[in-house]
């Protein structure tokens, strides 16, 4: 044996794991889950889940939700969609989840990110001493 059976698995693996990673980047707006993606990938959800944590640091669903969240704050930075509007149109069902990771990620509610965009000062620093 040459050891390469391990090697080229880890290799296949790393494979799916970006196709998953792609597909996410692509389809953040439909209903995706880890057994979707999984199955998708032809892999256990408990394996993949593992494995893309410890291929990019977070989980596949966590993946996920950044993604969707970077999408609503572009939407939100238009200005001409209400949050409840935004969180549907980037594929979340829950607008309680929605609001919750996106102050998490952000920083601030929705609501209070798309206020301070469509006023021009979305992106300024919450503690900065001149912020009114």
């Amino acid at each position: 044996m040459t050891g390469r059976g391990p090697a080229d698995q880890h290799l296949r693996d790393l494979a799916r794991l970006r196709r998953v990673r792609d597909r996410i980047d692509r389809e953040y707006a439909q209903p995706l889950d880890v057994e979707a993606l999984a199955r998708g990938a032809h892999m256990s959800a408990g394996h993949l889940s593992r494995a893309f944590r410890r291929a990019y640091g977070e989980s596949p669903y966590s993946y996920l939700m950044t993604r969707r969240i970077e999408r609503a704050m572009a939407l939100l930075r238009r200005g001409d969609l209400n949050v409840t509007e935004v969180c549907f149109a980037v594929g979340c069902s829950s607008l309680g989840t929605f609001s919750t990771r996106f102050a998490e990620l952000v920083g601030m509610p929705p609501s209070t990110y798309r206020r301070l965009a469509v006023d021009g000062t979305a992106g300024i620093p919450w503690d900065c001493p001149d912020f009114g």
